[in-house]
This record gives structure tokens, sequence and C-alpha cells, in this order.
């Protein structure tokens, strides 16, 4: 996967930022059922990635900014071209692709599934990053 962007430039971190992308809609293959492996299914992704903020992005500086719209372009990519057996899986692979950057600190995915149990709006499935565990990736590492 591409690089979203090097290390801030000749800028220094004055705080945290949190970018949230909610309610993401997509369709893809999700499930290990017959009819599951045959035809796409909806499903709905929130997305929250915490990042060292620059001074610089502070000042206007696209350069120095999180880029949300990559992100979203890779995950897009990725779950649409995708067929996944289980909710877990998916979510792993989003948020690998999410704490890619190395200014990323945290990052939480939650995936809903709507319509996956006949009395319930939908079935979800959340998982966490932070850079100060390191277990955490080797974990995402493993499902992926």
């Amino acid at each position: 996967m591409p690089q979203l962007r090097q290390t801030t430039r000749n800028s220094q971190r004055v705080s945290n930022a949190t970018i949230d992308i909610k309610n993401l809609r997509l369709r893809t293959f999700i499930g290990f059922n017959p009819e599951e492996k045959v035809k796409k299914q909806d499903i709905v992704l929130n997305i929250s990635i915490t990042y060292a903020i620059s001074d610089a992005a502070l000042q206007d500086h696209v350069e120095e900014a999180l880029d949300y719209k990559v992100i979203t372009k890779q995950v897009i990519k990725h779950v649409e071209s995708g067929k996944f057996l289980l909710l877990e899986k998916l979510v792993a692979d989003v948020l690998q692709i999410c704490s890619q950057h190395p200014d990323v600190e945290s990052a939480r995915v939650t995936i809903d599934k709507p319509h996956a149990l006949r009395f319930a709006d939908s079935v979800s499935l959340t998982l966490e990053y932070s850079a100060e565990t390191s277990s955490s990736l080797s974990y995402l590492e493993k499902a992926s």
C-alpha cells in the first residue's frame, strides 16, 4: 500500500487530532453461508483515527495534514474488491489500513452488518489499535 505521507517536515507536533469517518456505506462479500458467498451485502463503517497534528497543519499547510481521502479510498478499494468469511477479518484489515501511517497514535474501526440477525437492526464488531501497545499490531498481522 502507498505511504500516505512521510513524517512531518520542519514542524512540531502540537497536539493530537481525531478524524471521524461516519457511516461509510459499502457493499462486499461477507459471510460463510452459501448465499453470502455469491451476493454482496451492505456494511456500514465508522472509523476514528487519532494522529499527531503539527503546527504547520494548523496553519493551513495541506501537505502537513493526514489525508483522510487517501485512507478512505484505500478502505473502499479493499472492502469492495475483497471476500471475507468473518467480520473479524474485515474489521482487522480496515484497521490495518487506518493505522499504517507513522503519525497515527490510535484508531478504532466499527463495522455493522445490517440484517445479520432476524430481529436485530445489525451486528457490529469493533477493533482498536494503539501505537503504544505493540502487541495490537501483531494480532492484526496474524488476522490479515
